[in-house]
């Protein structure tokens, strides 16, 4: 089967991931109201997930780089089909958390694998164009799932968006099962402390760490700002506007992706890592200023499927666009880096570090993001989201300058 025709069916295991993924972010504040969470259970809403991704990265990295990667990456399309088939039973706080926690897992395996088997594909010279390529499908997933999760929830209730989820898995099972052609590829030994020790990865993983409680915080408060009750701090709109407002952030990621990931193979991966990161800081710091921007704007029209809204859902809308582009730079270019590390002495590794790395902040932030909402005030979690990007932007270009000089962003 030739090698490019190799990365279709991946693009679409992606997509049906990032569906399922950005679904349940979009119906995360209905679920909040309709299930009565408050304060650190809203957070542990979102901790779950990152409960069950921790627990799957080593064992599925370790697994994809001793054994075929496409039979676990069947495994784990079968066990994500589960998960989203569960939450058509949940009815209390503890049932959306187990089940988040089953989906957890399955996004490891379906993210991280298919991931790294587009990063073996490609050749060095396009591995980030191949890469944000690959997850321009995920941004594509944001868009339909954010405006389809919402219109249909405000239509139909939740389980026909998890049917249809469950039916798209199954599609990916069969593709991947069918087209896609057994990984040779097999690591000896456990391939994660070689790479931990490896000098890029320590380097990039100073911002990552960092970011990871960024982009925690802002990602998933922005549609919980969007949707939740004014008396909670939040804006009180429909759940299709929470979608729309996400979806913006998805459209410009994935317009941006392929653009800056083939410009990152030219003109160095670092670079586009710290711009990247700096500006989603800087974007996530104005969030919390939205209504006061909107006072200065005199609009109120009638949108379509959305009925009247007010100007801040368009400041909403922009900002959440604009930290899409900003992120745009930094994904591919990061995403490349480890797969350069990783090719050859174990790129599924390489890239579960990249995981191991996120899961801290992303454990952790949801925690903290409940208790700056409910006990000081919802505009905090955008402050702290914004200043830790800055921080992480700041340590990595600091550390490359002062270790391997500044052109060395320009070079990585």
């Amino acid at each position: 089967m030739q090698r490019r025709f190799q990365f279709y069916p991946l693009y679409l295991t992606r997509f049906v991931g990032s569906l399922g993924f950005i679904t349940l972010l979009t119906l995360l504040p209905t679920y909040i109201e309709t299930l009565g969470a408050t304060g650190v259970v809203a957070g542990l809403f979102v901790t779950a997930l990152g409960i069950g991704r921790t627990v799957a990265i080593i064992p599925v990295g370790w697994a994809a780089d001793r054994y075929d990667k496409r039979s676990v990456l069947l495994i784990s399309l079968i066990s994500s089909a589960i998960a989203y088939s569960l939450f058509t039973l949940v009815e209390t706080s503890f049932g959306f958390i187990l089940a988040r926690t089953l989906q957890g897992l399955g996004v490891v395996g379906t993210g991280m694998v298919s991931l790294a088997l587009v990063g073996e594909t490609a050749t060095p010279d396009e591995r980030a164009n191949q890469i944000g390529k690959y997850n321009s499908w995920r941004m594509a997933a944001g868009i339909t799932g954010t405006l389809g999760a919402g219109a249909l929830y405000d239509f139909y209730g939740f389980d026909p968006i998890f049917a249809a989820l469950v039916a798209l898995f199954v599609l990916a099972i069969l593709t991947i099962w069918l087209l896609v052609e057994a990984d040779e590829t097999r690591i000896e030994g456990f391939a994660f402390f070689d790479l931990a020790l490896n000098d890029r990865i320590l380097t990039i993983t100073s911002f990552r760490a960092q970011y990871a409680v960024s982009v925690t915080l802002i990602r998933n408060w922005v549609p919980i700002f969007v949707g939740l009750s004014v008396a909670r701090g939040g804006l009180a709109l429909s759940a299709t506007a929470v979608g729309a407002v996400i979806a913006a952030e998805k459209f410009t990621n994935m317009l941006g992706q392929p653009l800056t990931g083939r410009l990152s193979d030219t003109y160095g991966r670092g670079l586009f890592v710290a711009v990247g990161g700096a500006s989603y800081g800087v974007v996530g710091l104005l969030i919390p200023f939205a209504p006061a921007i909107s006072q200065h704007l005199d609009l109120s029209p009638t949108v379509p499927f959305l009925g009247t809204v007010p100007a801040v859902f368009f400041v909403l809308l922009g900002l959440n666009g604009l930290l899409g582009a900003a992120d745009s730079f930094r994904e591919p270019a990061s995403m490349a880096l480890f797969a350069d590390e990783g090719k050859g002495s174990g790129i599924a590794s390489s890239f579960g570090i990249r995981g191991l790395v996120w899961r801290p902040g992303a454990l952790l932030a949801p925690l903290l993001g409940g208790y700056l909402m409910d006990g000081i005030g919802m505009e905090w979690v955008f402050f702290v989201g914004g200043a830790a990007a800055l921080t992480g932007a700041a340590t990595f270009v600091g550390i490359v300058t002062v270790e391997y000089g500044t052109q060395e962003l320009f070079r990585w």
